[in-house]
């Protein structure tokens, strides 16, 4: 049965028809390096992977922490369908989502936000806040604060993916109480878990409407999650552009929130933004890291680990390629010696030095030379799934 469930698969494998019809691009070097050892944890999550791919049955959560190229989505939605590919029905739930409209920014690809009223805002790149997870907040001032999410955003094509949900736990605080608007008549309350709000849909939805409820006062959202009362597949994102190491860190509630998404595997997609500048201490990096990942493991002592490195890139002033990115590279694989956890080369593999220029060439970056296209992210997307795939074998 196995063998049989591999053998599909393989056959399904997207990477002979995207990555190999650019000759720059290193295919046979896409793979998942263990410098330390394949972790106990990593077995773990191919067990799980297997059991839920080939019996249907459990749950798989993954989540991917990064800077511009996670918040734009197009990367970790690919990784996601993948995922979702290898057993129909596997859908454990959407995850992670912000109302991103209300604090003025890019909402991911797959999904829309809204917002109205008054609203207050603030990102991890300017610390000050508690923020949590998804490094940005924002604060409800009045009752007439509303935020809607859609997870079928007008023009979805017809066979894309539905994601839907019945349960929603909205994580934050504040004087106001955060209620769900599921119709002009219809207001729904939910159960207060510490700075957690649980609400139990009557029925699967893919859109909601977030108010508030007090005579005064305000509320502080930190982020929300959408999950479904079945097992399956779930994958969640955390990005800002411009997100640093040190960004993250200044997430006080970064820890509190992860025990909501709680997940099997994190990827680290950290870094571009730890080197757009002359200076870059080696040693500072990994630190910031180690903290990072002691948090993971004390929310999960058993999550397996991913490094995707960072890709080939110009400096933000200038068309000079980016001096640090090899060194950053070797502080990915120290770190993952270290913690026996992975390392996708994602570098090496894209072509290495000076190879930005190349996929813009090709129409898979864009003319800043740091950021992808959306065919760019998609393949980048089809290459690390299949990179994290061909490990669980």
């Amino acid at each position: 049965m196995r063998r049989a469930f591999v053998l599909i698969t393989a056959l399904l494998c997207v990477l002979p028809l995207g990555a190999r019809r650019y000759p720059f691009i290193h295919t046979e070097r896409n793979t998942l390096q263990f410098p330390g050892g394949k972790s106990k944890e990593f077995e773990v999550f191919s067990r799980k992977l297997d059991s839920l791919a080939v019996w249907g049955s459990g749950s798989l959560k993954v989540l991917q922490v990064g800077g511009s190229h996670v918040q734009a989505g197009i990367w970790p939605d690919r990784i996601r369908r993948n995922f979702l590919s290898l057993r129909y029905g596997s859908d454990g739930g959407r995850g992670l989502v912000f109302p991103f409209a209300a604090a003025q920014t890019l909402t991911p690809s797959g999904y829309t936000t809204t917002a109205t009223g008054n609203w207050d805002y603030s990102r991890c790149l300017h610390p000050g806040r508690d923020m949590g997870l998804p490094g940005v907040e924002v604060t409800a001032l009045d009752t007439s604060a509303r935020a809607a999410i859609d997870l079928l955003p007008g023009g979805t094509q017809t066979m894309r993916h539905r994601y839907v949900f019945d349960r929603v736990t909205v994580m934050g605080y504040g004087s106001m109480r955060p209620v769900l608007l599921l119709s002009p008549k219809d207001t729904l309350r939910g159960r207060k878990e510490g700075n957690l709000w649980i609400f139990e849909l009557p029925y699967y939805r893919d859109w909601i409407q977030l108010g508030f409820e007090a005579p005064s006062g305000q509320f502080t959202l930190e982020g929300i999650y959408l999950d479904k009362s079945c097992e399956g597949f779930t994958m969640s994102e955390a990005g800002i552009n411009g997100a640093s190491t040190r960004s993250w860190l200044g997430c006080t509630h970064w820890e509190d929130n992860l025990r909501v998404v709680a997940p099997d595997m994190v990827i680290f997609s950290i870094g571009i933004n730890d080197i757009q500048g002359n200076v870059f201490s080696a040693k500072e990096f990994k630190e910031r890291y180690r903290e990072l990942i002691g948090m993971v493991r004390r929310v999960n002592p058993r999550c397996a680990i991913v490094f995707s490195g960072i890709n080939d890139s110009c400096m933000r002033r200038g068309k000079a390629v980016n001096p640090h990115t090899e060194e950053v590279q070797k502080a990915f694989r120290d770190l993952a010696r270290e913690y026996k956890a992975a390392f996708w080369d994602m570098y090496d593999i894209m072509g290495g030095y000076g190879s930005m220029a190349l996929w813009q060439e090709a129409g898979l970056a864009q003319p800043d030379r740091i950021h992808f296209t959306a065919a760019g992210y998609n393949l980048l997307g089809d290459m690390l799934f299949d990179a994290i795939y061909d490990a669980t074998r």
